[in-house]
């Protein structure tokens, strides 16, 4: 039961901690005088720079997880990298789009997306160096409700808003929907 309390408790601690980071970010505006005055691709890009950065966040841990459970059970492991490698392909696109479509630049659209998917193998070796001596569920458990509070965060907060800016029709929600099968699909065949 306490750790209900825990994970519940460090989920909302994830949103309050991406939302203090998003203050003191720079918000250029985002709508039609935005777009007029050239600020709509600083709007891009800040988004684009807190989705690399939250995506960082979230890998740390989650090659950490990939490191201890392959080390517990190889074909666990092997099918949470499988998992995460399916995943790992929006989470480049969410970050590198944004940011090539306010630069131009098809170079740093990548370097920014490649920076925030090696935290992924860093977390697994810096996250085993250090945590090793308190590795056990429950601190899976708030490690992975933090960063499930940042991405929420994040989705409502800067997502979903845009999508909406440039969507007009479904198919925002057709890729929400798409992407919410293809992750209970692999959590059932590799489970």
């Amino acid at each position: 039961k306490n750790g209900v309390w825990w994970v519940t408790g460090a989920f909302f601690f994830g949103m309050v901690l991406i939302m203090l980071i998003d203050n003191f970010i720079p918000s250029p505006e985002s709508d039609l005088t935005a777009q007029k005055t050239g600020q709509h691709s600083a709007t891009l890009e800040r988004m684009g720079l807190l989705m690399a950065l939250a995506i960082a966040i979230h890998n740390f841990p989650e090659g950490l997880a990939t490191f201890a459970s392959t080390l517990d059970d190889v074909s666990l492991g092997a099918a949470i990298a499988v998992a995460i490698a399916i995943h790992n392909i929006p989470e480049g696109i969410v970050t590198s789009v944004p940011i090539y479509h306010a630069t131009g630049n098809r170079q740093k659209a990548f370097i920014i997306s490649l920076l925030s998917g090696l935290t992924e193998p860093l977390g697994a070796i810096i996250g085993y160096l250090i945590l090793r001596p308190f590795l056990n569920s429950t601190l899976y458990g708030i490690i992975f409700a933090s960063i499930a509070g940042i991405m929420v965060y994040i989705a409502i907060e800067e997502l979903i808003p845009m999508a909406r800016e440039y969507d007009k029709g479904n198919s925002m929600m057709l890729g929400c929907i798409g992407g919410m099968i293809i992750m209970a699909v692999s959590l059932i065949m590799f489970m």
